[in-house]
């Protein structure tokens, strides 16, 4: 037996080592890919990579050949952008090489190159334009948009009070409040907290979204055909996708059934408008499966991050009373206590805004970005990037970017205020991305952190029966996510 297992072993490295020579004996065209480490036939850097927790894995591969390194996802190569000047020289002024978009983790089949998020070509230029004037029509940027939050704010401010003082998790009534705002634009309404119909389709949005960023999905970057027959965790995905597709498809049919062409009430409207203008073009991409994707895309983008970054804001605060304080003092020389915040105070309350900023930056909820693709054939600092190359813009490196940020492993609001006390921009702010495929939604959730959390300081202290020194503000890393660790927090009215 010990000689049948020296054999197999010998045969096997005999076989690696062959495949090996092999490759290099070809000169495969991605043979001036950036360096990155030694990858096996067929499985890649899969030894190398921890699917379990990806960030943390490209985060040490980075500190050995950053600025721009290549792993292997299974047989296909993905270069990883590591630092501000690096990210800003790919997705800015190489915008349009770097433009494409990849496959999106764990995508359901039927949802791949459709909608916003996960197309290409035409179809996203056509859509992306689409999406963001049918935004601005319904108040995105505007004052109208403000109003909205507002009052949404103010139903936050009374699922608060019902507390009563308790300790309670604040994320579903953060993910209540956040969501709303992106319902009224897409349903034409909110929902009120206890809807059962809102609840339900919340959860499906947050079991969609945790398996997309989950290792399962990595592993269906590896090995994409395999991953479609194996069980496991990730089958359940197209499951939820499916109930999330038919909550739309309902919406969408009761918008059809009352529909006035001349005046659109929402998203929907405006999308269905569109549908019936280009009925007689066969090559239109204003169809059922674009609106159905479109809708999630707006979901997922607009309403699980920026919840994720409000309620890290809260646990960071409850860990530095000395800043919520500070915010207080803020709020009550420029706001006061009898009315709303709103937009036109940012720019009087620095202190606020460069904490809102280092929130952003700290909370870092989506370390790797959305991959990329290369569409042509590019030279990139000396190396050669095949068309079609997955590409990740690792933002955390930018966000943690020495040359940014003094102390990049600490939250500290300092970041983002100069000599004076005055807020001061930085480039490697990039917590959205950047280039051609900038969050589309960046505008909204910056004025969606704003409003909601200066409203719930105005109207609460936040109180915890934690030791402050004992609570944990590193986060909870999720394969290529990160989250906040779960905590309880009481609110006490001022």
């Amino acid at each position: 037996m010990a000689l049948f297992g020296a054999w197999t072993f010998f045969l096997l490295v005999s076989c690696i080592t062959f495949f090996l020579v092999l490759r290099r004996r070809r000169k495969p065209k991605d043979s001036n890919l950036p360096p990155g480490p030694i990858r096996l036939p067929w499985l890649g850097n899969l030894l190398q990579v921890d699917i379990m927790n990806l960030f943390t894995s490209l985060y040490r591969l980075q500190e050995q050949y950053r600025p721009v390194f290549t792993v292997y996802m299974g047989p296909e190569p993905v270069v990883v952008l590591c630092g501000y000047g690096a990210i800003k020289e790919a997705l800015v002024d190489n915008a349009e090489a770097f433009g494409g978009r990849a496959r999106l983790l764990g995508m359901d089949d039927t949802m791949q190159n459709y909608g916003i998020g996960s197309s290409n070509g035409e179809r996203w230029r056509e859509l992306r334009h689409f999406c963001q004037s049918a935004l601005r029509n319904f108040g995105v940027g505007k004052r109208s948009m403000e109003e909205r939050i507002q009052e949404e704010a103010e139903f936050l401010v009374e699922a608060l009070r019902k507390t009563e003082g308790r300790s309670f998790d604040p994320t579903l009534c953060l993910s209540h409040a956040v969501s709303n705002i992106i319902c009224s634009i897409v349903f034409g309404h909110r929902f009120e907290y206890e809807d059962k119909d809102f609840i339900t389709l919340l959860g499906l949005l947050s079991e969609s979204v945790r398996l997309m960023f989950s290792p399962w999905a990595q592993l269906r970057n590896f090995f994409p055909g395999l991953m479609r027959i194996l069980p496991g965790p990730h089958q359940k995905l197209s499951r939820y996708l499916t109930d999330f597709k038919r909550f739309i498809v309902e919406r969408v049919q009761l918008h059809r059934q009352s529909l006035d062409l001349n005046c659109p009430r929402d998203f929907i409207d405006c999308f269905l408008n569109k549908m019936e203008q280009e009925k007689n073009n066969p090559s239109s991409e204003y169809h059922d499966k674009n609106l159905i994707v479109c809708i999630f895309d707006l979901f997922s983008a607009g309403s699980a991050s920026a919840s994720t970054t409000l309620k890290y804001g809260l646990l960071l605060l409850l860990r530095y009373p000395e800043i919520e304080a500070k915010i207080h003092k803020e709020i009550d020389l420029v706001i006061g206590r009898n009315r709303r915040p709103c937009m036109d105070d940012r720019k009087k309350m620095p202190y606020t805004d460069a904490v809102i900023h280092e929130i952003h930056r700290f909370a870092d909820v989506s370390p790797i970005g959305i991959p990329h693709l290369v569409t042509r054939d590019t030279q990139f600092r000396g190396y050669t990037i095949p068309k079609g190359t997955t590409v990740f813009p690792f933002l955390t490196t930018a966000l943690q970017d020495p040359c940014h940020f003094e102390t990049p492993m600490k939250f500290n609001p300092a970041h983002f205020l100069d000599e004076n006390g005055d807020f001061r921009k930085d480039e490697a702010f990039l917590p959205f991305s950047a280039g051609k495929r900038v969050c589309p939604g960046e505008n909204l959730a910056r004025m969606e952190l704003f409003l909601f959390l200066t409203t719930v300081l105005q109207n609460f202290n936040l109180r915890t029966l934690q030791d402050r020194e004992e609570i944990d503000i590193s986060p909870e890393v999720h394969s290529s996510g990160k989250l906040p660790r779960p905590y309880q927090l009481s609110v006490v009215p001022r």
